[in-house]
């Protein structure tokens, strides 16, 4: 029977991860809100699954986006996101956190590589201390140009 990609907590998602790592497979980790899924979040996970075994990517929870994002966002609830990263190939694991960072997910995990988005200063991308500490590597990926949700909220209000 294949192990759920929705994580329902965090001891789940180690349980699962468990026996991949023991069988020497690399983790990656990767967050964000993914709040409505574009050709630039599929290009930026498939570039971060590439650096790896599996991908593990944390979710920022509803009331976590709003405090990032403002109001009216998310548009899309967790559930949803959740929903459609784990519907992509490339993902392997999704877990939603509802603080700001997921700093305390990273350091619980331990992940082999640490990824974000190339607009992510390297010094302030949350977990890296963590994820250099024990050994694995931050990886930075490109933005694909002109491609974001916000980009999308502006053009569906103009229409």
């Amino acid at each position: 029977m294949p192990v759920p990609k929705l994580a329902p907590d965090l001891a789940a998602l180690a349980a699962a991860l468990a026996p991949r790592r023991a069988a020497g497979a690399r983790v990656v980790f990767t967050n964000g809100c993914f709040d409505l899924l574009h050709p630039g979040h599929v290009r930026y996970l498939d570039a971060a699954r590439a650096l790896g075994d599996v991908l593990v990517v944390g979710l920022n929870g509803d009331a976590s986006v709003r405090r990032l994002k403002g109001p009216g966002r998310p548009i899309l609830r967790a559930e949803e996101r959740a929903e459609v990263l784990a519907g992509l190939a490339a993902v392997d694991h999704v877990i939603v956190f509802d603080e700001d960072t997921p700093r305390a997910l990273v350091a619980a995990l331990g992940p082999d590589v640490l990824v974000k988005g190339a607009d992510w200063p390297e010094d302030e991308i949350a977990g890296r201390h963590e994820t250099l500490a024990r050994g694995g590597v931050v990886e930075r990926i490109p933005l694909v140009p002109g491609i974001s949700t916000s980009e999308l909220i502006r053009r569906i209000r103009e229409r």
